[in-house]
């Protein structure tokens, strides 16, 4: 895990993306409609972004499994 992080919320877009890295990477779709993960050509998770953060529920946590995508 990186030692630091950044973090932006787009209250307008209903947008939270954090990146562990500014290294490039693509977008990519997980089980969980809501959270895209970034990788890097390699695979690995470089950051994750969360659609619609205000309609979050307050009593249950979004969960996600971030796990590294596999590169062709």
């Amino acid at each position: 895990m990186a030692e630091r992080m950044k973090i932006w919320f787009d209250r307008e877009g209903d947008y939270l993306e954090v990146r562990f890295s500014d290294e490039a990477g693509e977008m990519v779709a997980t089980p969980e409609d809501a959270v895209m993960k970034r990788v890097n050509k390699q695979g690995k998770v470089v950051g994750f972004s969360v659609l619609g953060v205000s309609r979050l529920r307050k009593d249950h946590p979004l969960t996600a499994d971030l796990f590294e995508h596999k590169v062709a």
